[in-house]
């Protein structure tokens, strides 16, 4: 008898799941910030990654390290020890300079904010332009390429409005419309839905999971609200500056 043959056959011969394409890796890091005399511990050996395709997201009390692991992964902030990897190279320590990595930042990377942080005094199509013009795209183009972004986010009738004259979940869409100009393999999202109403904050997480499905970005959504865990891929819990679970959201049928 084949040693293949019996109940192990087929699992034996099962081609292995494909490896996830790492984008960002935050290995080993800790961040301390100095309150006084006092050496505060904000995060604490903490190793995540976040994978092409893969929209994942960061729970946890007030506190817990969320926003400081955004920060340090998104090249903002160093960390205090470890490494940041970015596609298997190490990219950032705690001697890195992070100002020498502004461009490799606009063009890898996006962000979006709680608030939309919009510039007032421009257009809607003119917060998203300026981010590729600043990329050295030329003014006609970085135009053209924002009036597209917005229209795929259904403003493309509020294009000519200025902040003030839009809602607070269209200031959110022109935020991630500003955040994905330059087409970046990895976007950050720190309490995004925290303003929004249950159907506002539903139409920014299901960009964010289209974004994930038809584009392979990394997504990474740091949120406070459980109305979510239906559309993540993976749901990474902290506290206290760690990791201190990790499960499959509810795309992969585990909630």
């Amino acid at each position: 008898m084949s040693a293949l043959a019996g109940p192990d056959a087929a699992s034996a011969l099962r081609p292995a799941a494909p490896s996830p394409e790492v984008v960002m890796e935050v290995r080993g890091a800790s961040k301390i910030y100095l309150s006084g005399p006092n050496a505060v511990a904000a995060l604490s050996d903490m190793t995540l990654a976040l994978n092409a395709g893969e929209l994942t997201g960061i729970v946890g009390p007030s506190g817990s390290g969320k926003t400081t692991f955004l920060m340090i992964a998104g090249l903002l902030e160093p960390p205090s020890t470890g490494v940041v990897h970015f596609r298997g190279r190490p990219i950032a320590d705690p001697q890195t300079k992070l100002n020498s990595l502004r461009d490799f930042r606009r063009t890898h990377v996006g962000f979006i904010f709680q608030k939309a942080n919009l510039i007032p005094f421009l257009t809607a199509v003119e917060n998203v332009q300026i981010a590729l013009e600043i990329n050295d795209v030329r003014p006609k183009l970085a135009r053209e390429r924002a009036r597209e972004l917005l229209a795929q986010f259904g403003l493309g009738h509020r294009e000519d409005n200025y902040p003030t004259q839009l809602s607070g979940g269209e200031q959110q869409r022109v935020s991630i419309a500003r955040a994905l100009a330059n087409d970046p393999v990895l976007l950050l999202a720190d309490e995004p839905t925290a303003a929004l109403d249950g159907t506002r904050g539903r139409q920014v997480m299901e960009v964010f999971r289209a974004l994930a499905d038809e584009r392979r970005v990394a997504v990474g959504v740091v949120t406070h609200d459980p109305r979510w865990s239906d559309i993540f891929d993976r749901i990474v819990e902290m506290s206290d500056g760690r990791m201190v679970s990790e499960r499959a959201g509810g795309v992969a049928g585990h909630l």
